[in-house]
């Protein structure tokens, strides 16, 4: 697979990619909005509490300070229809600015695995802006079982809420 970027294509859902060089995840997603909100959204408490992860779970943000060397954790929990169940993600902030964030992520059942994220928002100049997040992982195997693990819902569903977030006025 690629990881190069095509400025021509829009993505209007989320490419997701593993990167055949490093254990790496690839992310690339386009939004209506401007740097600053999709900056927002990854740093504001209560707005990324309100579309993180899948449309049926929750976040529950204990821990955020959305600044360099700040740390944030939350856990999500979700039910209806399947098994209950509960899971917590943590990591630190390393670089924070409108147009990059950079953080660990950890998810507590997996504590060895810890990620190195780096995302940056770039304004395609047409009243939309690019995200691409890349996720370096411990190994190849941490990487691959992401991949296996439905993440693409999450992402998706979360990209969506952004999305009605945006549309709405609220961001």
């Amino acid at each position: 697979m690629t990881t190069m970027q095509n400025l021509d294509t829009r993505y209007t859902e989320a490419a997701i990619e593993a990167d055949a060089t490093v254990p790496a995840i690839h992310i690339w997603r386009d939004f209506a909005a401007t740097p600053a909100q999709l900056f927002r959204a990854h740093t504001d408490r209560e707005i990324f509490a309100s579309w993180v992860g899948p449309a049926s779970i929750g976040a529950d943000i204990s821990e955020w300070d959305a600044r360099e060397g700040g740390a944030w954790r939350y856990s999500v929990r979700g039910g209806e229809g399947r098994e209950e169940f509960e899971t917590s993600f943590h990591g630190c902030f390393h670089t924070v600015r409108e147009d990059r964030i950079v953080q660990t992520f950890t998810w507590d059942g997996m504590p060895d695995g810890v990620a190195l994220e780096t995302m940056t928002f770039e304004d395609l100049g047409d009243g939309r802006t690019r995200l691409h997040a890349v996720s370096l992982c411990d190994s190849f195997e941490d990487r691959d079982a992401w991949l296996r693990s439905g993440m693409e819902v999450g992402v998706n569903d979360g990209y969506a809420a952004i999305d009605k977030l945006l549309a709405d006025g609220a961001l």
